[in-house]
């Protein structure tokens, strides 16, 4: 199913057009549920504190999770307290909010919440219900909440919107669900505050609108590979010229197995669906191959493991004489908000 909605939404798949009809009813729905909020119908919440939406326009993977942990770092540096709210998807329902730390299960509060606790180092908080997560992270001292996901997300008021595309395959065929990869038509990019482009945009056409033209990129670099035991890290090019396992349950997981290549390392493909429950049963492989996953997989398998079993972190970065001034933004708005 993966392989076919990539070539339908990014290769230039012809059976999207099976998929108009339905295409045009999530049109009137999410026109319908807009006008619902502009009219006061829905209402809107406005936490007591600023709210900063790191989200997109697109299914599937764009980088957000990493995007939110460097921002959230970024922030604290200036004297922000902020606290990271997330809808906790792939793991179990609750009916209130739960918080999160480096100790949390997965299965119950979700991967990427779990890692956002780990490498953000602020707290977190996993419930469908922002508005009620936002309370208790403003209850707990946060004086600033960052949304992981949630730009489609209207009940919660926000004073920032950062939209973050996916540079290699962008846009896709530029259609909404499910003909194309579009939660939100195109003209979405008119209301946020920035768009960031993981990796360089390759659609250079002039289609592209003056916000995605203005973009902001970043890359997400990997330097070490560290033991899931905890026994080792070692740098990355020491892969080099090896055969190793590649496991990505992610959104685009053929962008972590084209980074392992660009550091010559061979890769055997295992993709997973996105947040998929990725355990020791799934990464018997029946070799001696080293076995290389991302950091929000090894989340999800016990750290008593062979030392075949590794992962990859990956920290972003960006150019700072783009990101400077656009953080000195965002400082702004969100002093200004918070009065003074």
């Amino acid at each position: 199913m993966y392989k076919w909605i990539h070539r339908v939404w990014y290769e230039g798949g012809s059976s999207y057009r099976l998929l108009v009809p339905l295409c045009g009813i999530y049109w009137l729905l999410l026109t319908l549920r807009r006008a619902l909020y502009r009219l006061s119908l829905l209402r809107h919440h406005k936490a007591a504190v600023p709210v900063v939406i790191v989200g997109n326009i697109t299914a599937g993977g764009t980088g957000k999770t990493p995007v939110t942990i460097w921002l959230a770092q970024e922030l604290k540096s200036r004297g922000f307290v902020p606290g990271i709210i997330s809808r906790g998807f792939g793991g179990s329902k609750s009916s209130s909010s739960m918080r999160v730390d480096k100790a949390s299960d997965p299965a119950v509060v979700g991967d990427e919440p779990v890692l956002l606790a780990i490498r953000s180092g602020c707290p977190v908080v996993v419930d469908a219900n922002r508005v009620r997560a936002a309370a208790m992270l403003v209850e707990d001292g946060a004086d600033l909440i960052i949304a992981d996901d949630g730009l489609q997300h209207y009940r919660l008021d926000r004073s920032y919107e950062i939209c973050v595309i996916d540079g290699a395959r962008g846009l896709g065929n530029r259609l909404l669900l499910p003909a194309g990869p579009l939660r939100e038509s195109i003209s979405r990019f008119s209301e946020v505050d920035q768009v960031l482009v993981n990796g360089p945009l390759r659609d250079k056409s002039d289609s592209l609108s003056v916000v995605e033209q203005n973009a902001i990129e970043f890359e997400l670099i990997a330097t070490d590979v560290c033991r899931l035991n905890g026994s080792l890290t070692r740098p990355i090019e020491r892969f080099a010229g090896t055969t190793v396992h590649g496991v990505a349950a992610i959104g685009n997981p053929n962008r972590f197995f084209d980074m392992l290549r660009a550091n010559g390392i061979q890769v055997i493909e295992h993709a997973f669906r996105d947040h998929a429950r990725v355990d020791r049963k799934d990464l018997e492989f029946g070799d001696d191959f080293d076995i290389l996953m991302t950091e929000k997989d090894a989340v999800k398998v016990s750290g008593n493991t062979s030392d075949k079993y590794w992962y990859v972190p990956v920290d972003l970065e960006m150019d700072a004489v783009l990101a400077g001034p656009w953080l000195e933004q965002i400082e702004s708005r969100l002093r200004a908000e918070q009065g003074g």
